[in-house]
């Protein structure tokens, strides 16, 4: 079944104050489930963990519905699933992990598509292991071609760091591909997933991530982060922690005293996407595979308007042309820096971002940096024509 954009626009009161919200990659705004199941958790007495009456049970259940939620959401298992304040906070401790085992010689791969937190926790690790780093490059069309890995992976290589999909521009890498060549050689992968999760179906088995990051934030939820693995890989790995906190997988990998209450936004903002789609039937898993096809399908459709319309400007220089993208713009305006064209396009009350976006590599490759980057925008499930149309318009309106 279609999207039906009216009945999930109603869904998120933030939207209601009249601005076009194409701000999504930085993070979205969360539906009044994902409010009430935050508010709910407080209301209803929580408790740290271990303790014997029932404030600390909620926690605790709390806990282990989120695990299971956010494995739904990718294909994982809730043993494996790392719970943390965000993706960059928690690949920093992955890295200086994983860096424990590296040795002079060894080597790691990471690429100019990547966020630079999917790009300098291992590069800083590297140079603590005295660990040499290789680059994947990106293409003419700023793909991030799989052949390169054929000469980047040799038997010392530890890890490969690459994304599901480019933060600015969408590029989306043939990670099966990349994660193969990896294998072939006994290197894991390490997905940043932050961007690609909220734009369609993720199963990580048949991504080949070993481990894969994402983001609640991005996904209608609170402000948590998420890597998955497979249990059994996370019981080899051994992280620093406090002496008297559990060594049990996954908790041993997460830091102090959580936000509950949080947790129990995520568990809800998984349900609000396994809802999308009308006709999803069976299990969570199952309807999230369907209702995140049509998420897909009609961010597909909403995107290709705004690119169409972009490209069609003679004054606007769009970036990007994979021909696997997620939903997500990277554009200049002739003459105005990409700031300027930002607070222009609030005042005409739509909201983007500007800059590198933290796409440092990248916006270097694309020969950006000394111009400010340039403006993204983009469309996720509660975007509509309209919110597009105005941004054309309004971007119309800058030609000098």
């Amino acid at each position: 079944m279609a999207l039906d954009v009216e009945r999930v626009k109603d869904a998120y009161p933030a939207l209601k104050d009249g601005y076009a919200y194409l701000d999504g990659a930085a993070g979205t705004q969360v539906p009044t489930a994902v409010i009430e199941a935050v508010s709910g958790a407080y209301a209803s007495g929580l408790g740290n963990l271990g303790g014997a009456f029932p404030a600390s049970r909620r926690s605790e259940e709390i806990v282990t519905a989120c695990r299971q939620a956010v494995a739904d959401l990718v294909g994982g298992e809730p043993e494996g699933v790392v719970l943390g304040p965000n993706m960059t906070t928690l690949t920093y401790r992955m890295a200086m992990t994983l860096a424990g085992e590296w040795e002079p010689g060894d080597n790691v791969v990471v690429s100019r598509l990547d966020h630079d937190a999917n790009v300098r926790p291992w590069v800083q690790a590297a140079t603590r292991a005295d660990v040499e780093v290789r680059w994947a490059e990106i293409d003419a069309d700023s793909s991030l071609g799989a052949e390169q890995y054929d000469d980047l992976v040799s038997e010392r290589t530890r890890l490969v760091a690459v994304t599901a999909a480019s933060n600015i521009i969408g590029s989306r890498p043939d990670v099966p591909g990349i994660a193969e060549r990896a294998h072939a050689v006994g290197a894991l992968t390490y997905v940043d997933g932050v961007h690609w999760t909220p734009h369609g179906r993720v199963d990580v088995e048949a991504m080949g991530a070993d481990l894969y990051t994402t983001s609640a934030y991005k996904w209608s939820g609170p402000h948590i982060g998420a890597v998955i693995a497979a249990p059994s890989l996370l019981t080899a790995l051994h992280p620093l922690k406090l002496a008297p906190s559990t060594d049990a997988v996954p908790w041993r990998f997460e830091w102090g005293t959580p936000s509950f209450a949080d947790f129990a936004g995520v568990t809800a903002a998984v349900d609000h996407l396994a809802s999308l789609d009308d006709g999803a039937t069976g299990s969570r898993r199952e309807r999230l595979v369907t209702s995140m096809a049509a998420v897909e399908r009609y961010e597909h459709e909403l995107f290709a308007r705004m690119l169409e319309g972009l490209d069609s400007m003679a004054h606007v220089t769009t970036y990007g042309r994979a021909p696997r993208r997620a939903p997500t713009a990277f554009f200049n305006i002739e003459g105005m820096p990409p700031g300027e064209v930002a607070a222009r396009l609030a005042e005409a009350r739509v909201n983007v971002w500007s800059g590198d976006n933290y796409a440092f590599e990248l916006v270097g490759a694309l020969g950006l940096r000394s111009r400010g980057g340039a403006v993204r925008a983009g469309v996720v499930h509660y975007n509509d024509v309209s919110d597009v149309d105005r941004l054309l318009e309004a971007v119309e309106s800058l030609k000098r």
